[in-house]
């Protein structure tokens, strides 16, 4: 009786065991679904590739205005916002004191013209004048005296006046010599030294009765803030009636109308830039990027950094644009015509690291190839080898997916349970 159920029950727990084992086997012989992927050919097309950096908008000018010297505010012209051209009247300050040093130094400056007018028209012509006629005076003064003393030395040797008158004569000659020597000197440094002289002396003083009124007029000027760009007004901390002080801003004018978003780029980034290049600007809360072009690249290394400054400008006639507003700056490097290109999110990496991408056949198995990549625009990647144009690579769907799956092309945006993993169906199944 005990060996019969002994039996029965090995015969039993062999019965449940190729159950088991016969559901098992159903289970394994499940087929793994097609993975539905997108995907897109690959094809000939320019390329440009960009340098990509970071930065801030600055303006294209900008001046923070400082008095030359220190006053109250008189009056303010402008507020902020306000849009001025060069050369407009901003501000003014308290100058009273300035516009009566202006007045007396314009009176001492017409007092050295006429004084000049009267040395240069009526004194050294008068002196010369005088000079020219004591010389003719004391010329003929001699020649009298001459006269007398050779008439007087005929009478002498006739016996007929005593020597002491032609002694007398002889002295009235000498002093008459040397008055006639003396005018003669007299003339000459008047005509060569006196005369440039005084003119130089009247000149000096002139010039300097000329410069004190220049100055005047200038520290005048001083008391009048004026822009020195077209722009528009940024800040303006004072009110009327405050000190101003010397050296310190007063009004800021920004030239807005284009900006200026400077980049620091490696020398090998730089070397295939130059002016005229164009950019895009990215900036925040703006539907696409903004157009621009570059206007400066720096001749010389930053010595901390060892970059280039690289000025990239937009035009912001409107004022839309802010000036410290955060950017990304994208500049075109250089342009490949015929590039074989496949969009970036094609480009994997296989378990040796390199470069890769899945190549759908014609049977709707996807294989993986290894490619050379080049460059690339931010959307698409150059192919150098590997691939041929044409060939039809997966896009989305193929991270992680291992060579030689089947796959089934899906439109874009679909959802596909499919691209679940294939265990956890043959599960629900169990």
């Amino acid at each position: 009786m005990k060996t019969h159920q002994r039996s029965t029950m090995i015969i039993c727990a062999l019965a449940v065991a190729t159950c088991l084992l016969s559901g098992c086997k159903k289970s394994d012989t499940v087929e793994a679904s097609e993975v539905s992927v997108q995907a897109e050919k690959a094809e000939v097309k320019p390329l440009t590739e960009y340098v990509n950096a970071d930065s801030v908008l600055l303006p294209l000018a900008q001046a923070a205005i400082v008095p030359k010297i220190s006053a109250p505010v008189k009056a303010f012209l402008v507020q902020r916002g306000a849009r001025v051209k060069q050369g407009q009247l901003l501000a003014t300050l308290e100058n009273a004191d300035l516009d009566a040093a202006v007045r007396d130094s314009r009176g001492a400056m017409k007092q050295a013209d006429a004084s000049y007018d009267i040395t240069t028209k009526a004194g050294v012509v008068e002196d010369l004048q005088k000079a020219k006629l004591d010389f003719v005076q004391a010329k003929a003064n001699l020649d009298v005296a001459q006269n007398v003393f050779d008439a007087r030395d005929a009478l002498l040797k006739e016996g007929a006046i005593p020597r002491r008158d032609l002694e007398t004569a002889h002295a009235s000659l000498v002093q008459a010599k040397a008055a006639y020597d003396i005018a003669g000197q007299h003339l000459n440094s008047v005509n060569s030294v006196s005369q440039t002289a005084t003119i130089k002396n009247a000149e000096g003083a002139r010039e300097s009765a000329q410069g004190k009124y220049e100055a005047a007029q200038a520290a005048l000027s001083y008391s009048e803030i004026r822009s020195p760009i077209d722009g528009v007004v940024t800040d303006r901390p004072l009110f009327a009636g405050e000190m101003a002080n010397a050296g310190q801003a007063i009004v800021t004018v920004m030239n807005v109308s284009t900006l200026i978003a400077k980049v620091h780029l490696s020398p090998e980034q730089a070397a295939a830039l130059k002016p005229g290049e164009e950019a895009t600007v990215s900036v925040p809360l703006e539907d696409s990027p903004v157009k621009g072009k570059v206007t400066l690249i720096s001749p010389a290394l930053d010595t901390g950094s060892t970059t280039l400054e690289v000025w990239v400008a937009i035009p912001n006639k409107d004022g839309k644009h802010k000036v410290g507003t955060s950017v990304r700056v994208a500049i075109s490097s250089r342009t490949i015509q015929n590039a074989l290109c496949v969009p970036n999110e094609a480009i994997i990496a296989n378990k040796a690291g390199s470069s890769a991408v899945m190549v759908m056949g014609p049977d709707g198995v996807a294989n993986q190839k290894i490619v050379k990549t080049g460059i690339s625009d931010g959307h698409d990647t150059q192919i150098l080898g590997g691939l041929s144009a044409g060939e039809q690579v997966v896009t989305k769907g193929a991270y992680g997916m291992d060579d030689g799956t089947k796959v089934k092309i899906a439109a874009a945006g679909a959802e596909d349970d499919d691209a679940k993993p294939s265990e956890g169906k043959a599960g629900d199944e169990k």
